[in-house]
């Protein structure tokens, strides 16, 4: 959500931010704009829409300079146009600030600001903000901006310069991420490490509270009282490979074809089916806690929380521990009763989601225990709880999730197992899953293969405006997951819910000419999942089913179906979803949709 690019150093500055931007686009944005020094002023040039658009309005002959930021903004205060584009000017439009995340008292720093004189142009808070630098500026951006952000309330990720100070970028954080990538006379201020890798390896992340200033030839990192913070340098874990489409059409379908090496890599070291063992060495420490827990909580938002559900099943059934999925985004505000021996779990891709990182801190601040999974080395969530487990599943820059879905299950399985084996779960069966899960790699390779089929249903049912997805037991999470990934790229409703729940009103919406995908492997609810397709197919809908090779019945009853190999039930999960990311996938591109960058979508959720 949004992005920030900040350059200073040798080079021309303009084709880097442009370049970093473009490695942000995946984020989500509705308008983009740079702000470079020159010859002692400020050239700014923003624009509503695209990065290309954007491009399209540069002079690169007005734009030679060594120093800049830029910014794609995704709208909260103000409409999306090139008045409310970042970056923003104070009154003397000396000084350029770039922000993610939310003012919450702008109106307030506004009046106060209106009162002394000041005209804002724009609605957004974030012109507040450089107003309120510009306010305090005399001489030094740098105090200038630390006296700014001691009056400010919210959440904040900002780079700053002044024209007064050649080469210099003033950068500070409390609740939406930054990094300092490292070269040799040159940095790169960024949201994202995917604006640094091209250029840099070596980088700082910020923490809640401090700044960082950069020029051509140093940096220092000090608190926002100017207390000096030594900082450790570390080395990215990213390629420049990683995060570039290598010959497919689209970042997502790329990543749905990428989970097999994606399982395999989250299982690399972890999953020992040769002496029966899961080696979770984040969670090594705290193996003693782990076992005297008494209760779980599962929180994330989205396909995260989706995926909680889904440890909800897993940590009740193999570990036998009381468990319970909370919304990050309404735990904090419910006062939760975290009573001593409770686990708190947050989930989240990125590491850097708002709501999640705010209820894991309340979790931490009423005495749990707070574990992590997380995909992003480094990010705010692994630095803030107490262990955690790392996907390992690489980047992922599709907005709709699916390997870091996945590779969330599969943690979850993991940790369920580790505890579960130090419980109650015999050495025989802990064997069983662990053999299983060594074979879903080449599983879900097999599955992928059937992505032409699975195109033909789409093509089918694409205009079809409404569709139902369910499922029971382990596979009502996929069924909500199905109905999500369909949602967020193709613009299709489409609503989740366990299958006995169709007759306790959705079944009213069922018509003739409705798609109905039902998860319907065989598993201990297979004959009651049968039952409520006999109710769909009364009611003439059209039945797509996802179901276990080899099972002959239920092509009777479906009108088209798609296999996936029989495996133990707690594992089906990580199987049946693949089907409907592909199904929601093609969905999308035969109705013409941006299948990476879906509207008002944004990858990292970083305001609440």
């Amino acid at each position: 959500m949004c992005g920030i690019v900040g350059y200073t150093g040798f080079r021309q500055a303009h084709p880097i931010l442009i370049e970093g931007l473009k490695r942000l686009e995946y984020r989500g944005y509705d308008s983009a704009g740079v702000a470079i020094q020159v010859n002692g002023h400020l050239e700014v040039v923003k624009r509503a829409g695209r990065i290309s658009v954007l491009e399209s309005n540069l002079r690169p002959d007005t734009l030679l300079g060594t120093c800049g930021i830029s910014h794609t903004r995704w709208a909260t205060h103000g409409a999306p146009n090139d008045v409310n584009a970042h970056p923003h000017l104070d009154a003397t439009g000396r000084i350029a600030l770039v922000h993610n995340g939310i003012i919450e008292n702008y109106q307030a720093l506004r009046t106060y600001l209106e009162h002394r004189g000041v005209e804002f142009k724009s609605d957004t808070d974030t012109e507040v903000l450089v107003q309120l630098v510009g306010h305090f500026y005399r001489d030094d951006l740098e105090a200038a901006v630390r006296a700014a952000l001691r009056d400010v309330r919210g959440t904040y990720g900002i780079a700053v310069i002044c024209s007064d100070e050649p080469g210099k970028i003033v950068a500070a954080r409390k609740g939406s991420p930054l990094i300092i990538g490292i070269g040799d006379g040159e940095f790169v201020v960024a949201s994202d490490a995917a604006a640094i890798i091209q250029h840099m390896t070596q980088v700082i992340y910020l923490s809640d509270g401090e700044m960082a200033t950069v020029w051509d030839d140093g940096f220092r990192t000090t608190t926002l009282d100017a207390l000096p913070v030594n900082k450790e340098v570390t080395e990215l874990e990213l390629s420049l490979e990683d995060i570039e489409l290598g010959g497919h059409e689209h970042f997502m379908l790329k990543e749905i074809l990428e989970q097999p090496e994606s399982l395999a890599d989250g299982m690399r070291g972890r999953v020992n089916v040769a002496d029966g063992r899961i080696h979770l060495g984040g969670l090594a420490s705290l193996a003693r806690e782990l076992v005297q827990t008494k209760r779980v909580i599962l929180t994330g938002c989205g396909t995260a929380w989706h995926a909680g559900l889904v440890g909800e099943y897993l940590f009740e059934d193999l570990a036998r521990i009381p468990t319970e999925v909370e919304y990050a985004s309404e735990f904090r505000y419910r006062n939760p009763v975290l009573e001593p021996g409770t686990v708190v779990i947050a989930i989240s891709q990125s590491g850097e989601t708002a709501d999640t990182l705010a209820a894991l801190r309340e979790a931490r601040d009423k005495g749990s225990l707070v574990l992590g999974v997380v995909n992003v080395v480094g990010s705010t969530i692994a630095r803030e709880t107490d262990a955690g487990v790392y996907l390992h599943v690489g980047p992922e820059i599709g907005v709709a999730s699916t390997k870091a879905y996945l590779g969330q299950v599969l943690v979850l399985t993991m940790i369920a197992l580790y505890m579960g084996r130090r419980k109650h779960l015999s050495q025989p069966d802990l064997l069983r899953y662990l053999s299983a899960l060594e074979a879903l790699p080449g599983q879900i390779r097999k599955i992928t293969q059937q992505s032409d089929d699975i195109r033909k249903v789409a093509d089918k049912f694409k205009d079809s405006e409404n569709w139902l997805y369910l499922g029971r037991g382990y596979n009502y999470p996929t069924a909500l997951e199905g109905a999500l990934k369909l949602k967020e790229i193709s613009y299709i409703h489409a609503e989740g819910m366990p299958a006995a729940e169709m007759k306790h009103g959705p079944i009213a919406l069922i018509t003739k000419d409705m798609p109905v995908v039902f998860i319907a492997p065989r598993n201990s609810h297979y004959d009651k999942v049968i039952s409520n397709i006999e109710e769909v197919r009364a009611r003439r809908g059209r039945v797509i089913a996802v179901a276990t090779e080899g099972d002959t019945e239920i092509a009777k009853l479906a009108e088209h179906v798609f296999y996936v190999p029989d495996v133990p039930e707690p594992l089906q999960p990580m199987l049946t979803v693949v089907p409907l990311q592909l199904l929601a996938y093609h969905a999308a591109v035969l109705r013409g949709c941006d299948v990476d960058k879906p509207r008002n979508l944004a990858k990292s959720v970083t305001v609440e």
